[in-house]
């Protein structure tokens, strides 16, 4: 463990629960994800918090999944004033206008089958592999969409929580 994640970490472990609750709930929307971390403070390392947020967003029911949906924006449209989610989605900021629109109607036939937004962990992806991945997955059923869906939260949640630990006391 580094200075700065076991300093961001021991921050992290002494918030005041609101505090700490309100940083969670940027990391995730789903409330019953938050509260399960909560309950399980202190962490000794941040390998233990993110086994919890594993652990949490296992549990997490179709109900506490769209909760967390809703906190995102659809790929290409990062929410006005939102570092994180501007961030997250680098690889459509260059894309062509071509790709953009593209990515407009996918996320629109995405949304009209599935009711929630298209969501990838983004980072680090291309305008084209986001598009190639909801094309690919607009086949599913609710079920297995579902299931990608929860585990690509986790993988966002892990590098949220990356960024919360690692932030400076």
């Amino acid at each position: 463990m580094t200075s700065t994640s076991a300093t961001g970490l021991a921050r992290f472990n002494t918030l005041e629960e609101s505090s700490a609750r309100a940083e969670l709930l940027e990391a995730c929307a789903a409330t019953a994800w938050a509260r399960q971390l909560l309950a399980a403070r202190p962490f000794a390392t941040p390998e233990d918090l993110y086994a919890a947020s594993d652990a949490a967003m296992a549990r997490l029911t179709a109900e506490d999944l769209a909760e967390a949906m809703a906190g995102h924006p659809p790929i290409g449209r990062p929410k006005p004033g939102d570092p994180t989610s501007s961030r997250e989605q680098a690889g459509m900021a260059g894309a062509a206008e071509e790709l953009k629109a593209e990515m407009l109607e996918l996320n629109l036939a995405y949304q009209e089958k599935f009711g929630h937004v298209f969501l990838i962990c983004a980072t680090g992806r291309t305008g084209e592999q986001m598009r190639d991945a909801v094309k690919e997955r607009i086949g599913n059923s609710p079920e297995q969409e579902r299931e990608i869906v929860r585990t690509e939260l986790g993988r966002i949640n892990r590098i949220r929580l990356t960024r919360l630990v690692e932030q400076d006391a």
